[in-house]
């Protein structure tokens, strides 16, 4: 069995051949604008503007914890906007990571990641703002891609990253 992959670098700028989707967590609250958002913004408009527009529109459609949309920003390039995280600050209720929506959402990561024969590249979801333990969400990744015979590519940023 594959092991995830992990390299120093940029996750927006994947150097491997194929179909790729880069995977990041969102909150819940519709906010965009802090960590690694701002690197997927600044190459690609369309996963912002998708993801305000789900939040915007979600009385109609499935915007929530574990969701994931895909939005295809280049021929062979896609990104994942996983709803994994509860608000934007740590306060009284703990950090705004959840696990169980990371879960969820690399449920459907990997169905998509599947169905589309691409690999996935990411830097580790969950642990910036969300305050999350990569140590509870890499065996999810196991679980949830690795164990499909998914691709999978963590990306940490050198010094002076984000």
């Amino acid at each position: 069995m594959s092991e995830i992959t992990y390299v120093r670098g940029d996750a927006t700028v994947p150097s491997v051949k194929g179909v790729k989707v880069i995977a990041h967590v969102c909150n819940d609250i519709g906010g965009w604008g802090k960590g690694f958002v701002l690197a997927i913004s600044r190459r690609w408009p369309e996963p912002e503007k998708s993801y305000r527009a789900w939040h915007r529109e979600r009385a109609s459609n499935d915007f929530g914890l574990g969701a994931v949309r895909f939005v295809q920003v280049e021929p062979y390039v896609w990104v994942a906007n996983m709803v994994g995280q509860r608000g934007i600050r740590t306060g009284s209720k703990g950090v705004p990571v959840r696990y169980e929506a990371i879960d969820a959402a690399l449920e459907r990561l990997g169905e998509k990641t599947v169905e589309l024969g691409a690999s996935v590249h990411m830097p580790r979801i969950g642990c910036g703002l969300a305050g999350g333990k990569w140590s509870r969400i890499e065996p999810l990744i196991t679980e949830r891609l690795v164990r499909r015979g998914i691709s999978v590519t963590v990306y940490d940023h050198g010094e002076g990253g984000r």
